[in-house]
């Protein structure tokens, strides 16, 4: 049987990541810029981009059946 993750699984992975990845990117540019207004702008810019980005990738390697295996 080969495992297939369902889109909402791949959604929720994406926004936990994105999460997690938007905590650090404006705990490190406070600590450079000790501004939160252009942490917060980097923080929300960087992180709509690159969500989408993830996701895409999550997809497309869902669809690769290299390095999977079947289990019965």
């Amino acid at each position: 049987m080969l495992r297939s993750d369902l889109v909402s699984r791949s959604v929720v992975k994406a926004v936990t990541y994105r999460v997690a990845i938007m905590v650090l990117d404006f705990i490190t540019i406070y600590l450079f810029t000790k501004t939160v207004k252009v942490a917060l702008g980097f923080m929300i810019a960087s992180n709509i981009y690159t969500t989408i980005g993830y996701f895409v990738h999550e997809r497309l390697w869902s669809r690769i059946k290299w390095g999977v295996r079947e289990t019965a």
